[in-house]
Protein backbone atom coordinates (compact mmCIF):
# COMPACT_ATOMS: atom_id res chain seq x y z
CA UNK A 1 0.00 0.00 0.00
CA UNK A 2 1.41 3.47 -0.76
CA UNK A 3 0.83 5.80 2.41
CA UNK A 4 -1.29 9.02 1.40
CA UNK A 5 -0.55 12.08 2.18
CA UNK A 6 -3.06 13.70 4.17
CA UNK A 7 -3.82 17.60 3.99
CA UNK A 8 -3.47 17.77 7.47
CA UNK A 9 0.65 16.98 6.17
CA UNK A 10 0.31 18.64 2.95
CA UNK A 11 -0.67 21.84 5.32
CA UNK A 12 2.65 21.30 7.23
CA UNK A 13 4.59 21.18 3.67
CA UNK A 14 3.06 24.41 2.90
CA UNK A 15 3.93 25.74 5.99
CA UNK A 16 7.78 25.19 5.27
CA UNK A 17 7.09 26.53 1.62
CA UNK A 18 6.13 29.50 3.26
CA UNK A 19 9.09 29.44 5.16
CA UNK A 20 11.82 30.07 2.34
CA UNK A 21 11.66 26.59 0.23
CA UNK A 22 10.27 28.69 -2.61
CA UNK A 23 12.50 31.59 -2.52
CA UNK A 24 15.37 29.44 -1.99
CA UNK A 25 14.90 27.20 -5.04
CA UNK A 26 13.36 29.36 -7.50
CA UNK A 27 15.45 32.42 -8.95
CA UNK A 28 14.53 35.78 -7.82
CA UNK A 29 12.50 36.25 -11.04
CA UNK A 30 10.64 33.28 -11.03
CA UNK A 31 9.81 33.64 -7.32
CA UNK A 32 8.79 36.98 -7.97
CA UNK A 33 6.65 35.45 -10.98
CA UNK A 34 5.18 32.91 -8.46
CA UNK A 35 3.05 35.15 -6.38
CA UNK A 36 -0.69 34.85 -7.20
CA UNK A 37 -2.92 37.48 -8.23
CA UNK A 38 -5.21 38.02 -5.59
CA UNK A 39 -8.13 37.97 -8.04
CA UNK A 40 -7.52 34.57 -8.51
CA UNK A 41 -8.21 33.67 -4.65
CA UNK A 42 -11.35 36.11 -5.22
CA UNK A 43 -12.94 34.04 -8.45
CA UNK A 44 -12.14 30.51 -6.27
CA UNK A 45 -14.10 31.50 -3.22
CA UNK A 46 -17.18 32.70 -5.32
CA UNK A 47 -16.95 29.92 -7.37
CA UNK A 48 -16.97 27.31 -4.35
CA UNK A 49 -19.63 29.35 -2.64
CA UNK A 50 -21.78 29.00 -5.69
CA UNK A 51 -21.15 25.01 -5.97
CA UNK A 52 -21.65 24.53 -2.61
CA UNK A 53 -25.01 26.63 -2.84
CA UNK A 54 -26.39 24.83 -5.59
CA UNK A 55 -26.17 21.22 -4.37
CA UNK A 56 -29.24 19.30 -4.03
CA UNK A 57 -31.02 18.51 -0.75
CA UNK A 58 -30.24 14.99 -1.29
CA UNK A 59 -26.58 15.74 -2.17
CA UNK A 60 -25.87 15.43 -5.77
CA UNK A 61 -25.37 17.87 -8.57
CA UNK A 62 -26.45 17.13 -12.16
CA UNK A 63 -25.99 18.16 -15.43
CA UNK A 64 -26.73 16.52 -19.07
CA UNK A 65 -28.51 13.81 -17.06
CA UNK A 66 -25.13 12.57 -15.15
CA UNK A 67 -26.20 13.13 -11.35
CA UNK A 68 -23.48 10.72 -10.21
CA UNK A 69 -20.54 12.01 -12.36
CA UNK A 70 -21.66 15.67 -11.72
CA UNK A 71 -21.61 14.98 -7.85
CA UNK A 72 -18.27 13.65 -7.79
CA UNK A 73 -16.50 16.25 -9.58
CA UNK A 74 -18.29 18.85 -7.27
CA UNK A 75 -17.27 17.26 -4.46
CA UNK A 76 -13.44 16.80 -5.89
CA UNK A 77 -13.72 20.09 -6.31
CA UNK A 78 -14.58 20.96 -2.63
CA UNK A 79 -12.47 18.97 -1.04
CA UNK A 80 -9.32 20.41 -3.12
CA UNK A 81 -9.79 23.66 -0.84
CA UNK A 82 -8.86 22.03 2.01
CA UNK A 83 -12.46 21.11 3.62
CA UNK A 84 -13.45 17.55 4.48
CA UNK A 85 -16.28 15.61 5.97
CA UNK A 86 -16.00 17.10 9.38
CA UNK A 87 -13.59 20.08 9.21
CA UNK A 88 -14.07 23.21 6.74
CA UNK A 89 -16.82 25.34 5.70
CA UNK A 90 -18.12 22.58 2.74
CA UNK A 91 -18.12 20.29 5.58
CA UNK A 92 -21.82 19.00 5.04
CA UNK A 93 -21.36 19.87 1.45
CA UNK A 94 -18.70 16.86 1.07
CA UNK A 95 -20.93 14.55 3.65
CA UNK A 96 -23.99 15.22 1.82
CA UNK A 97 -21.93 14.32 -1.66
CA UNK A 98 -20.14 11.07 0.24
CA UNK A 99 -23.67 10.28 1.13
CA UNK A 100 -25.52 10.10 -1.99
CA UNK A 101 -22.51 8.51 -3.66
CA UNK A 102 -22.00 5.46 -1.54
CA UNK A 103 -26.32 5.45 -1.45
CA UNK A 104 -25.50 5.06 -5.51
CA UNK A 105 -23.32 1.50 -4.90
CA UNK A 106 -24.65 -1.23 -6.36
CA UNK A 107 -24.37 -4.59 -5.54
CA UNK A 108 -21.78 -5.63 -8.78
CA UNK A 109 -19.94 -2.93 -7.14
CA UNK A 110 -20.66 -0.12 -9.67
CA UNK A 111 -21.27 3.50 -8.54
CA UNK A 112 -24.40 4.83 -10.72
CA UNK A 113 -27.80 3.74 -12.15
CA UNK A 114 -26.87 1.72 -15.34
CA UNK A 115 -30.79 2.17 -16.35
CA UNK A 116 -30.75 6.04 -16.49
CA UNK A 117 -27.01 6.71 -17.44
CA UNK A 118 -25.84 5.38 -20.48
CA UNK A 119 -21.88 6.32 -19.85
CA UNK A 120 -21.87 5.29 -16.28
CA UNK A 121 -18.44 4.63 -16.53
CA UNK A 122 -17.43 8.64 -16.21
CA UNK A 123 -19.64 8.64 -13.46
CA UNK A 124 -18.06 5.40 -12.03
CA UNK A 125 -14.71 6.61 -12.21
CA UNK A 126 -15.03 10.05 -10.88
CA UNK A 127 -16.60 8.65 -7.77
CA UNK A 128 -13.94 6.45 -7.39
CA UNK A 129 -11.43 9.11 -7.26
CA UNK A 130 -13.43 11.78 -5.18
CA UNK A 131 -14.42 8.89 -2.37
CA UNK A 132 -10.69 7.21 -2.12
CA UNK A 133 -9.28 10.64 -1.14
CA UNK A 134 -11.86 11.53 1.29
CA UNK A 135 -10.92 8.08 2.58
CA UNK A 136 -7.52 9.16 3.30
CA UNK A 137 -9.15 12.07 5.76
CA UNK A 138 -11.77 10.37 7.09
CA UNK A 139 -11.63 9.82 11.28
CA UNK A 140 -14.88 8.22 11.76
CA UNK A 141 -14.06 4.21 12.36
CA UNK A 142 -17.75 3.30 10.81
CA UNK A 143 -17.29 5.47 7.79
CA UNK A 144 -14.04 4.09 6.90
CA UNK A 145 -15.28 1.00 6.24
CA UNK A 146 -18.30 1.86 4.65
CA UNK A 147 -16.11 3.89 2.03
CA UNK A 148 -13.51 0.46 2.25
CA UNK A 149 -16.49 -1.32 1.24
CA UNK A 150 -18.00 0.58 -1.26
CA UNK A 151 -14.41 1.29 -2.84
CA UNK A 152 -13.22 -2.26 -2.55
CA UNK A 153 -16.25 -3.59 -4.60
CA UNK A 154 -16.03 -0.26 -7.41
CA UNK A 155 -11.99 -1.78 -8.18
CA UNK A 156 -13.55 -4.99 -8.70
CA UNK A 157 -16.37 -3.56 -11.13
CA UNK A 158 -13.50 -1.77 -13.14
CA UNK A 159 -10.84 -4.95 -12.95
CA UNK A 160 -14.11 -7.13 -14.45
CA UNK A 161 -15.45 -3.78 -16.86
CA UNK A 162 -11.69 -3.79 -18.43
CA UNK A 163 -12.31 -5.20 -22.22
CA UNK A 164 -9.61 -7.95 -23.62
CA UNK A 165 -7.28 -4.45 -25.14
CA UNK A 166 -6.94 -3.01 -21.55
CA UNK A 167 -9.62 -0.02 -21.97
CA UNK A 168 -12.78 0.56 -21.14
CA UNK A 169 -15.85 2.29 -22.79
CA UNK A 170 -18.94 4.07 -21.52
CA UNK A 171 -20.45 0.79 -20.11
CA UNK A 172 -18.68 -2.23 -19.42
CA UNK A 173 -16.61 -4.49 -21.39
CA UNK A 174 -19.81 -7.20 -21.18
CA UNK A 175 -22.61 -4.31 -21.63
CA UNK A 176 -20.64 -2.75 -24.58
CA UNK A 177 -19.63 -5.58 -26.42
CA UNK A 178 -15.73 -4.61 -25.43
CA UNK A 179 -16.09 -1.31 -26.69
CA UNK A 180 -13.38 1.03 -25.38
CA UNK A 181 -11.97 4.61 -25.79
CA UNK A 182 -9.42 6.84 -24.48
CA UNK A 183 -11.32 9.37 -22.53
CA UNK A 184 -13.26 6.73 -20.60
CA UNK A 185 -9.75 4.54 -19.72
CA UNK A 186 -8.36 7.53 -18.42
CA UNK A 187 -10.98 8.15 -15.89
CA UNK A 188 -11.25 4.54 -14.95
CA UNK A 189 -7.12 4.14 -14.63
CA UNK A 190 -6.82 8.20 -12.34
CA UNK A 191 -9.74 6.59 -10.14
CA UNK A 192 -8.08 3.32 -9.41
CA UNK A 193 -4.82 4.80 -8.37
CA UNK A 194 -6.82 7.20 -6.09
CA UNK A 195 -7.81 3.41 -4.82
CA UNK A 196 -4.15 1.96 -4.88
CA UNK A 197 -2.65 4.95 -3.25
CA UNK A 198 -5.85 4.46 -0.58
CA UNK A 199 -4.96 1.08 0.18
CA UNK A 200 -7.80 -0.23 -1.64
CA UNK A 201 -6.71 -3.66 -3.50
CA UNK A 202 -6.39 -2.77 -6.92
CA UNK A 203 -4.48 -5.66 -9.08
CA UNK A 204 -1.36 -4.53 -10.75
CA UNK A 205 -2.40 -6.84 -14.23
CA UNK A 206 -5.20 -4.36 -14.15
CA UNK A 207 -3.27 -1.10 -14.34
CA UNK A 208 -0.64 -2.42 -16.65
CA UNK A 209 -3.17 -3.69 -19.35
CA UNK A 210 -4.82 0.46 -19.40
CA UNK A 211 -1.16 1.45 -19.77
CA UNK A 212 -0.45 -0.21 -22.60
CA UNK A 213 -3.57 0.25 -24.17
CA UNK A 214 -2.92 3.75 -23.74
CA UNK A 215 0.54 3.12 -25.55
CA UNK A 216 -1.07 0.99 -28.32
CA UNK A 217 -3.46 4.09 -29.08
CA UNK A 218 -0.32 6.51 -29.52
CA UNK A 219 0.47 7.65 -33.06
CA UNK A 220 3.62 8.72 -34.96
CA UNK A 221 3.38 12.44 -33.72
CA UNK A 222 3.18 11.48 -29.74
CA UNK A 223 -0.51 12.21 -29.96
CA UNK A 224 -3.17 9.37 -28.60
CA UNK A 225 -5.71 8.56 -31.12
CA UNK A 226 -9.39 7.72 -29.68
CA UNK A 227 -10.37 4.34 -29.43
CA UNK A 228 -8.30 1.19 -30.01
CA UNK A 229 -10.41 0.04 -32.61
CA UNK A 230 -11.10 3.95 -34.03
CA UNK A 231 -7.51 5.20 -34.27
CA UNK A 232 -7.45 8.23 -36.83
CA UNK A 233 -6.01 11.43 -35.84
CA UNK A 234 -4.16 12.05 -32.56
CA UNK A 235 -6.54 14.15 -29.80
CA UNK A 236 -4.89 16.78 -27.50
CA UNK A 237 -7.04 16.37 -24.81
CA UNK A 238 -7.00 12.79 -24.85
CA UNK A 239 -3.23 13.24 -24.94
CA UNK A 240 -3.26 15.72 -21.71
CA UNK A 241 -5.70 13.01 -20.01
CA UNK A 242 -3.20 9.93 -20.92
CA UNK A 243 -0.06 11.92 -19.68
CA UNK A 244 -1.59 12.73 -16.60
CA UNK A 245 -2.76 9.46 -15.88
CA UNK A 246 0.27 8.26 -16.52
CA UNK A 247 1.96 10.24 -13.64
CA UNK A 248 -0.46 9.34 -11.57
CA UNK A 249 0.68 5.70 -12.11
CA UNK A 250 4.22 7.34 -11.36
CA UNK A 251 5.14 5.95 -14.98
CA UNK A 252 7.36 9.37 -16.10
CA UNK A 253 10.30 6.61 -17.81
CA UNK A 254 8.46 5.13 -20.17
CA UNK A 255 9.90 5.52 -23.96
CA UNK A 256 6.52 6.81 -24.75
CA UNK A 257 6.49 9.34 -23.00
CA UNK A 258 8.99 12.47 -24.53
CA UNK A 259 6.62 12.25 -27.59
CA UNK A 260 3.36 12.47 -25.66
CA UNK A 261 4.52 15.93 -23.92
CA UNK A 262 5.87 17.23 -27.20
CA UNK A 263 2.62 16.83 -28.99
CA UNK A 264 0.61 18.00 -26.32
CA UNK A 265 2.76 20.86 -25.38
CA UNK A 266 2.95 21.90 -29.03
CA UNK A 267 -1.15 21.80 -29.41
CA UNK A 268 -1.99 23.20 -25.54
CA UNK A 269 0.76 25.21 -23.85
CA UNK A 270 0.26 28.04 -25.63
CA UNK A 271 -2.86 29.53 -24.08
CA UNK A 272 -3.08 33.54 -24.23
CA UNK A 273 -4.07 35.11 -21.12
CA UNK A 274 -6.96 37.34 -22.85
CA UNK A 275 -8.51 33.87 -24.40
CA UNK A 276 -6.82 30.97 -25.34
CA UNK A 277 -7.66 28.66 -27.94
CA UNK A 278 -11.48 27.92 -28.20
CA UNK A 279 -12.31 24.20 -28.91
CA UNK A 280 -14.79 21.54 -27.26
CA UNK A 281 -13.84 19.75 -24.28
CA UNK A 282 -11.61 22.96 -23.58
CA UNK A 283 -12.18 22.23 -19.61
CA UNK A 284 -11.95 18.55 -20.07
CA UNK A 285 -8.80 19.01 -21.59
CA UNK A 286 -7.29 21.47 -19.67
CA UNK A 287 -8.24 19.86 -16.47
CA UNK A 288 -5.92 17.05 -17.26
CA UNK A 289 -3.33 19.20 -19.05
CA UNK A 290 -2.68 21.52 -16.02
CA UNK A 291 -2.24 18.58 -14.16
CA UNK A 292 1.07 17.42 -16.30
CA UNK A 293 2.00 20.93 -17.10
CA UNK A 294 2.18 21.50 -12.48
CA UNK A 295 4.18 18.24 -12.11
CA UNK A 296 6.83 19.68 -14.33
CA UNK A 297 7.60 22.28 -11.76
CA UNK A 298 7.52 25.46 -10.65
CA UNK A 299 10.01 26.88 -14.05
CA UNK A 300 7.00 25.31 -16.44
CA UNK A 301 3.96 25.66 -13.97
CA UNK A 302 4.17 29.35 -12.85
CA UNK A 303 4.19 30.95 -16.00
CA UNK A 304 1.69 28.50 -18.06
CA UNK A 305 -0.06 28.85 -14.70
CA UNK A 306 -1.12 32.83 -14.92
CA UNK A 307 -2.30 32.74 -18.16
CA UNK A 308 -4.46 29.75 -17.18
CA UNK A 309 -6.12 31.02 -14.55
CA UNK A 310 -6.13 34.80 -15.60
CA UNK A 311 -8.46 32.83 -18.93
CA UNK A 312 -10.31 31.38 -16.20
CA UNK A 313 -11.10 33.86 -13.88
CA UNK A 314 -11.84 36.33 -16.85
CA UNK A 315 -14.55 33.89 -17.85
CA UNK A 316 -16.03 33.73 -14.73
CA UNK A 317 -19.60 35.09 -14.28
CA UNK A 318 -21.03 37.16 -11.54
CA UNK A 319 -22.33 35.13 -9.29
CA UNK A 320 -19.50 32.56 -9.08
CA UNK A 321 -20.13 30.18 -11.81
CA UNK A 322 -18.62 29.13 -15.30
CA UNK A 323 -20.67 28.41 -18.21
CA UNK A 324 -19.49 26.04 -21.01
CA UNK A 325 -20.11 22.64 -22.48
CA UNK A 326 -22.62 19.63 -20.67
CA UNK A 327 -23.42 22.34 -17.78
CA UNK A 328 -22.38 24.79 -15.35
CA UNK A 329 -21.39 22.60 -12.83
CA UNK A 330 -18.88 20.77 -15.15
CA UNK A 331 -17.59 23.60 -15.94
CA UNK A 332 -16.98 25.43 -12.48
CA UNK A 333 -16.00 22.18 -11.14
CA UNK A 334 -13.18 21.46 -13.74
CA UNK A 335 -12.04 25.13 -13.18
CA UNK A 336 -12.01 24.72 -9.67
CA UNK A 337 -10.03 22.23 -9.68
CA UNK A 338 -7.51 23.79 -11.81
CA UNK A 339 -7.55 26.85 -9.64
CA UNK A 340 -6.69 24.59 -6.29
CA UNK A 341 -3.55 22.74 -7.91
CA UNK A 342 -1.31 24.93 -6.11
CA UNK A 343 -2.73 23.97 -2.86
CA UNK A 344 -1.15 20.53 -3.01
CA UNK A 345 -4.34 18.65 -0.60
CA UNK A 346 -5.09 15.65 -2.49
CA UNK A 347 -2.89 13.34 -2.88
CA UNK A 348 -3.91 12.05 -6.48
CA UNK A 349 -2.46 15.36 -7.50
CA UNK A 350 0.40 16.18 -6.04
CA UNK A 351 3.98 16.55 -7.44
Amino acid sequence: MIKQLTRRRALGSLAAVSTGFVANSLSPSLAQAAKKNPKWEVAMHKGLKWVSQTQSSLGHWTAGSYPTAMTALAGTALICSGSTTTQGPYAKNIRLAVDYLTSKSRGNGLIGDPLTDNRYTYGHGFSMLFLSQVLGEEEDADRRDELVEVLTKAADFSAKAQTPSGGWGYVSAKDGNNFDEGSTTITQVQGLRGCRNAGIPVPNEVIESAKNYIYMCKNADGGISYSSRNRGSSRPAITAAALATLYNAGNYDSKHIPDMLKYANKNLKGISAAGGRSFGHWHYTYLYYSQVVYRQGAKEWVPFRDKLYNKVVNDQDGDGKWVGNIGSIYVSACNLIMLQLDKAYLPIYQR
